[in-house]
């Protein structure tokens, strides 16, 4: 949807229900093609995007060809929905859940409603996590996300063809009772291809597609009282959720050195142990299964996490990296385990986590995710902190996506293939 910048008539919210189709037409020149392209097993990003907009509007950014196409919702906390490297017809990147957004109900404790950045607040568990109320205990009945990164909407601040920004002012109380009053700011962006290959550190490529977009997120003390360690620190967490398949492969680099060094080398407990058969720890990576068939979530602490990780779909030829704001070793990070904490500023910067049946048998969906996480800082009033969370698809040209995977990742596409057991092990 190409974007103006003064006129109601060339405004990139995407109108709902008919109204949005002729408008689509008009403005983008293009015959949004409600087919799914040969051999795909996922939905086009036209026909995502249509789905959304028939109940809430969206603004897609796009750059000078069309080819790379992000969709963002105000109403959902601003986050990105999805993506697109290769147009409207192009296949959708991000997971996400259009059946509840289409019911129009209101979950209890979340509404997962997917896409690719979206914003959260941390600690999730521990003492002063904000998803568990004070003299409530740690487990599934009593854990609700906050309504202002859940349910209620963003205020837009500004748009343009390749950006968006906006903001939401709240109050949240941690499990101690301490009461936080905050702002979150937030800009996404879509980048150019030049810009990608600068934040790679490598040649531009030919025979690949790529979308690709950051958010800076802002996190502001707008209280009275300077935030505390004694009483509970704050993070900006960004969560991806992306869609999950047998051929999907998580990779994380981390740091090598000795356990006395750096810490272990992944927290991989979050949720019961994750069988050898789905995670591989070696001196370099970490490797996931990516397949939404177990649940299970990993960890990076801060010494360990390089900043860089991402995962491989080697049936759709796709790379997908992620690049967060440069860790600080020596920073402190909030704790997220769902336990009273020794030490509740020693947690995770970079996360993982795949979907799979709960012991229920329900599941949130088909996705796997790749978290990041600002460090926790005692802000005065007026102070803020900051963070970037960058996602970069590239698919195409295996040699290619092989180059950019050894360059960024330090490891092969064969290396990640190789890492964990078949396909046909996926639900081991």
């Amino acid at each position: 949807m190409l974007v103006g910048k003064t006129s109601e008539d060339m405004e990139i919210h995407l109108r709902p229900r008919r109204a949005w189709l002729p408008l689509f037409i008009l403005l983008s020149g293009q015959i949004m093609n409600s087919q799914i392209g040969s051999g795909s097993d996922a939905e086009t990003f036209a026909q995502v995007v249509k789905k959304v907009t028939a109940e809430s509007p969206l603004i897609v950014l796009s750059g000078s060809h069309n080819r790379a196409v992000v969709a963002v919702s105000a109403a959902m906390q601003g986050r990105v929905l999805t993506s697109s490297a290769d147009g409207f017809n192009g296949r959708s990147l991000g997971w996400v859940n259009t059946e509840l957004i289409a019911s129009k109900q209101i979950q209890k404790h979340i509404n997962s409603y997917g896409g690719e950045d979206r914003l959260w607040i941390a600690p999730e568990g521990g003492q002063f996590s904000v998803f568990f109320a004070p003299n409530t205990s740690f487990d599934l009945e009593h854990w609700y996300t906050p309504p202002a990164i859940d349910t209620e909407p963003f205020i837009e601040v500004a748009k343009s063809k390749t950006s968006a920004s906006f903001r939401k002012q709240f109050s949240v109380e941690n499990h101690s009772g301490t009461k936080f009053k905050l702002e979150l700011d937030r800009e996404v962006k879509l980048l150019n291809d030049e810009q990608v290959w600068t934040y790679l550190k490598i040649p531009s490529a030919k025979g690949v597609r790529v979308v690709a977009f950051e958010s800076t997120n802002k996190m502001t003390n707008t209280g009275t009282e300077r935030w505390s360690k004694s009483t509970g620190l704050l993070a900006l967490w960004i969560l991806g959720q992306f869609q999950a398949s047998p051929s999907t492969t998580i990779v994380i680099p981390i740091q090598e050195g000795t356990t006395t060094q750096l810490g272990i080398p992944v927290t991989s407990d979050y949720f019961g142990t994750i069988p050898a058969s789905r995670l591989a720890v070696k001196s370099n990576a970490i490797f996931m299964k990516a397949d939404a068939d177990y649940r299970g979530k990993l960890g990076i602490n801060p010494k360990r996490a390089k900043g860089v990780f991402g995962s491989y779909d080697a049936d759709h030829r796709l790379l997908t990296i992620v690049q967060q704001t440069p860790v600080d070793s020596t920073a402190d990070h909030v704790n997220g385990a769902w336990k009273i904490q020794d030490e509740p500023y020693k947690g995770d910067v970079t996360n993982a986590y795949n979907d799979g049946p709960q012991a229920n048998g329900q599941r949130l969906g088909r996705f796997y995710e790749m978290e990041s996480l600002s460090q926790a800082v005692e802000l005065e009033p007026g102070k803020r902190v900051e963070h970037t969370h960058r996602t970069i698809h590239i698919e195409g040209d295996e040699k290619v996506l092989n180059d950019v995977a050894r360059t960024v990742l330090g490891v092969s596409l064969q290396e990640i293939k190789s890492a964990l057991p078949g396909r046909e092990d996926s639900t081991k």
